[in-house]
């Protein structure tokens, strides 16, 4: 399994000086079977953040570029940092490609009208219906299972605002769970409303609310249960966390617990505050590393950066490094030259 990191952040795109060796598109990662150049192999798509739209250029490389492209894009739920890079992928605008979009089933609206809305006038200029490409949609519950050719998909319900849904995909023998965005499973049960007065410290929950977080809070533990890599929505610091609560985003000492306990092999930080420095990553990623080396866990902690390649191998042998440079030059500069450590 080859996972490619096209975008990395959380909340909103930010280009700029401090952000260029992590990137600062929003989230994009792209999955693929060992066997990728066999054109057979699906092409699975983890959510339609700012980072899609690079990797629609590289698609169109190939059979995209003839319109005989298809992929599968799994969206974590409905919010633009995770779906609009949308209308600026290019693949999306050649008839003959086919697209299946998966992701939570809503309460109040058609995934397809969700999607098209954020085309539509006065929001932009290309209609999404013209867009050319054949789009399906698959609505899914919490706890939905599917297959993807050999891939197998487990869905798990997350701690969001408006509903969010996680995702494991395990493929001969290797195994990825992609956890984004969720906020921690203690303090607050966000559901289908944002709250606007995060709770107090020390306020009890609703034992009703208590039930609810500890479900969801098993459920992931059991998606991550001894997956080779978990990619997590790591956003905010304890400090920040405190301040917004009601946010629906945790810190890495929270991903930390959830992937030890489900005994994963690695973990990635994601979802990057907007507001944080590449320097400032480095310094969290130092943190947590050796704070795992000193305790023995044996969980190898890294931070996903814009072209970071990941090659899972059956038995647990993980190798991450830069991928090959892109068509373009990223608009938020270049990005790690350093191999990263493998790993097994």
């Amino acid at each position: 399994m080859k996972i490619h990191f096209w975008g990395v952040r959380g909340s909103f795109p930010v280009p700029g000086k401090s952000t260029q060796r992590y990137g600062g598109n929003t989230s994009c990662v792209e999955v693929r079977c060992a066997n990728s150049d066999d054109p057979g192999a699906p092409r699975i798509i983890l959510d339609a953040g700012t980072g899609l739209r690079r990797l629609g250029k590289e698609m169109m490389q190939g059979l995209f570029g003839e319109g005989k492209g298809e992929a599968h894009m799994l969206v974590s739920h409905t919010h633009w940092d995770h779906i609009q890079g949308l209308p600026f992928f290019s693949p999306l605008y050649h008839a003959g490609n086919k697209f299946h979009v998966y992701a939570r089933q809503r309460d109040d609206t058609h995934l397809r009208t969700v999607f098209a809305l954020q085309s539509d006038n006065p929001y932009f200029s290309v209609p999404f219906d013209a867009a050319g490409a054949e789009v399906g949609f698959t609505e899914l519950t919490d706890d939905a299972r599917f297959e993807i050719g050999p891939v197998k998909v487990r869905c798990t319900r997350l701690n969001h605002p408006w509903i969010a849904i996680a995702f494991r995909l395990d493929y001969e023998g290797t195994s990825v769970a992609y956890v984004t965005d969720t906020a921690p499973f203690r303090d607050i049960l966000i559901e289908q409303k944002f709250i606007r007065q995060p709770p107090k410290p020390g306020d009890p929950l609703h034992p009703e609310d208590a039930a609810k977080l500890q479900a969801m809070r098993q459920g992931v533990v059991k998606l991550c249960e001894g997956a080779d890599l978990v990619i997590y929505d790591t956003q905010f610091t304890p400090v920040e966390y405190a301040q917004k609560p009601h946010w629906g985003h945790s810190c890495p000492e929270d991903a930390i617990e959830i992937a030890r306990e489900a005994g994963a092999k690695a973990l990635m930080l994601f979802h990057h505050a907007p507001e944080r420095t590449d320097d400032q990553i480095d310094s969290l990623l130092r943190q947590h590393r050796s704070e795992q080396e000193r305790s023995g866990s044996g969980l190898i902690v890294h931070a996903a950066f814009e072209g970071m390649e990941v090659d899972i191998q059956r038995g647990g042998y993980v190798a991450v490094g830069k991928a090959t440079p892109a068509l373009e030059p990223s608009a938020t500069g270049p990005h790690h030259d350093a191999q990263e450590p493998t790993w097994k």
